[in-house]
């Protein structure tokens, strides 16, 4: 009798976890991302630099750090076109402005500010697609000359920016 239990238990238990595995799909992933298991390619158009005052290596620096955010936190694979997940986009601000006036009316830090709008359209879920400007800063003393820090705040702030990105599309928060 128990031999008898054990042929018919064991071929259901096997026959239900089939049913279960390919009844309902749920992707895992320690960065955040929550890509629907049909996406399999993604594609980064070269950012248009928009922006009144143009940094001749910004355009290239922000495709390039969104490729490889990509490539290097998901699965999917890059392409040069039309990707499941494809994304173009402009640079349309940078600017240094002043943020903390002293008493004499000197400015005690700046802010670099950068900001991108951006085209993304999700070929499996088109509800997903977004056009959307996302902005980011970082602030630096009054002090120091701009030209020796910006390659820092650049980064910094470009860092920032493929976060949002990368979790607007990726993360759908």
């Amino acid at each position: 009798m128990i031999m008898f239990r054990k042929k018919i238990i064991i071929p259901l238990i096997i026959v239900f976890a089939m049913i279960s595995q390919n009844s309902c799909k749920v992707s895992y992933s320690f960065t955040g991302a929550s890509i629907p298991p049909e996406a399999k390619t993604y594609s980064v158009q070269l950012f248009q630099n928009l922006a009144s005052i143009v940094n001749p290596t910004l355009a290239n620096y922000i495709t390039e750090e969104l490729k490889n955010r990509f490539l290097t936190q998901t699965r999917l694979t890059p392409v040069p076109d039309f990707g499941d997940f494809a994304f173009s986009g402009q640079i349309v601000t940078y600017d240094v402005s002043p943020t903390a006036i002293q008493g004499d009316e000197i400015a005690a830090q700046n802010r670099l500010t950068i900001a991108v709008k951006v085209k993304f359209v999700n070929a499996i879920d088109p509800k997903q697609s977004f056009d959307k400007t996302f902005s980011q800063y970082a602030v630096f003393s009054s002090n120091q000359n701009f030209s020796q820090v910006e390659q820092a705040l650049v980064q910094e702030i470009v860092e920032k920016l493929i976060d949002d990105i990368f979790n607007a599309a990726a993360s759908n928060w």
